[in-house]
């Protein structure tokens, strides 16, 4: 769906030799306005160490990466993928000062997982932070919240050419209505299609908004979060291919990581979490055999280790300083084992 141009860049620091990693608590930091959600937890789960490899698919603000760059120091290399171009000037400004080796891929992270992984690079540790970054949803016109008016865009990568308007805009009502269903469980997505149909051709987010609100009822409109919250959600998965994208990276993450390597994913909804666990749950799971056998045939072993049995949220002093935290949730697992499982190869 994207047509995103690829991007790479090596930048070696200039620290010295006698740089020594500092504490996750002290992470290298740049002044940067991003806020990045569960750090410390993700940071001790990972356990990144000197010298090693990491792939932070989702590069952002680069909150994240910062403490990963100052675990792994002057030995290591962080791999930073991003498709957005704004974060790719965001990533320039961090590479100049981080204390590890560094590359960028200005794509998709499931095309950039690919691609390393025909390099054959087998990194230590590999974390998505799914979702839209606070930076995109606070530059208005790129139109992904409700709360200003701008034109509806909503593309992570501007240089794609599918927008929000185009979907509203050229796509009939009965896929419209499956996109608000699938990826934004409306409830009333027949009737807020059957607006967004009525009102064509919409160009502002506020035309958006004016038209959830009206294909749904009165009652509807008011308690649970903004009316037209789930309807943002699902025309911008839907542009950005987002579900299909993790769906595509999740077993080639997996299978780069060498024995010991480590997965993490944030997610922000259920429509995120819930593949990423189930993902996880599967290469944990040992033997399969039905229960009445006496013995196991199946010679079945788990791939991994689940480091979280139930998925880290932040804690109430987080979410107090980051309200926007509120709805992630961490899930961490450590590959034990080369295997072949249901849903995809080893």
């Amino acid at each position: 769906m994207q047509a995103s141009v690829a991007s790479t860049s090596l930048s070696h620091t200039h620290a010295s030799a006698s740089y020594a990693a500092p504490s996750a608590a002290t992470p290298f930091l740049m002044p940067s306005e991003h806020e990045p959600v569960l750090a410390p937890e993700l940071t001790e789960l990972l356990a990144p160490a000197a010298g090693q490899t990491a792939v932070d698919c989702t590069f952002g603000g680069g909150g994240h990466a910062r403490r990963i760059a100052a675990e792994i120091g002057p030995t290591g290399t962080l791999i930073c993928i991003d498709r957005d171009p704004a974060a790719e000037a965001r990533f320039a400004e961090f590479a100049a000062e981080a204390p590890c080796r560094t590359r960028f891929l200005g794509v998709d992270y499931a095309a950039g997982l690919r691609t390393l992984r025909g390099e054959g690079i087998q990194p230590e540790m590999v974390y998505i932070d799914l979702g839209m970054s606070s930076m995109q949803v606070d530059a208005r016109e790129r139109g992904f919240s409700y709360s200003y008016d701008a034109p509806l865009d909503m593309r992570m990568d501007t240089r794609q050419r599918l927008s929000a308007a185009d979907l509203l805009n050229e796509w009939p009502e009965s896929r419209i209505a499956q996109v608000l269903r699938r990826f934004g469980e409306e409830r009333y997505a027949g009737g807020i299609a059957r607006e967004i149909v009525r009102r064509r051709p919409l160009q502002t987010t506020s035309e958006l908004v004016a038209a959830a609100k009206a294909g749904m009822p009165a009652s509807a409109r008011f308690g649970g979060g903004h009316p037209a919250k789930r309807t943002f959600q699902a025309i911008r998965i839907a542009v950005n291919g987002e579900l299909e994208s993790l769906d595509d990276a999740l077993p080639t993450a997996w299978r780069m990581l060498p024995v010991g390597g480590r997965f993490a994913a944030i997610s922000f909804h259920s429509l995120e979490d819930r593949p990423v666990k189930q993902f996880l749950a599967e290469r944990a799971r040992g033997c399969i055999c039905p229960p009445e056998l006496p013995v196991c045939v199946c010679g079945r072993e788990p791939e991994a280790e689940l480091l979280t049995r139930r998925a880290v949220a932040p804690g109430a002093e987080e979410i107090a300083a980051n309200p926007r935290s509120k709805s992630a949730h961490l899930r961490v697992a450590v590959k034990i084992a080369e295997g072949a499982v249901a849903g995809g190869e080893a």
